[in-house]
């Protein structure tokens, strides 16, 4: 097997969900720590994030390293690439989920039609480790623009 890779992030959590709050830290960086509160899913604001927008950041690394790579393999490597992930939370009757995912990307490849482009943007969507890991989300699409 490949080389394994590994990350942590810790979450400290204070009281009950409802009125609750806690910290994210990205322990393997050591870059960030994150307030987190359960009304900030539902009502983002600044200095506060959520499972949601970080799982967006992590989809949105991924997602353009593996479409570069792709590219790349095929002989159009990426002068740039800009991708947007919205995850989308809701509370209904079924319970709590993330319930769509939409992924927008924009790239300056050289060599590469806008039907090329479009086809190994859509690859990515699921190709990528963190997209394949959220296969349970069955409602995501890419726009290319």
């Amino acid at each position: 097997m490949g080389t394994l890779g590994s990350s942590t992030s810790t979450t400290h959590w204070q009281g009950d969900l409802m009125s609750g709050s806690g910290r994210t830290s990205m322990d393997t960086s050591g870059l960030q720590t994150f307030d987190v509160a359960w009304s900030k899913r539902t009502t983002p604001e600044s200095g506060t994030t959520n499972p949601e927008e970080l799982l967006a950041a992590a989809y949105s690394t991924c997602y353009s390293m593996a479409l570069s790579n792709k590219l790349a393999q095929g002989g159009h490597p990426p002068t740039s690439l800009e991708t947007s992930v919205t995850v989308t939370f809701e509370v209904g009757d079924d319970g709590a989920k993330v319930s769509k995912i939409v992924i927008a990307v924009k790239g300056e490849v050289p060599g590469l039609s806008d039907a090329e482009f479009a086809a190994e943007a859509e690859w990515a969507k699921t190709n990528c480790p963190i997209g394949a890991a959220l296969g349970a989300v069955t409602d995501k699409t890419v726009t290319v623009g």
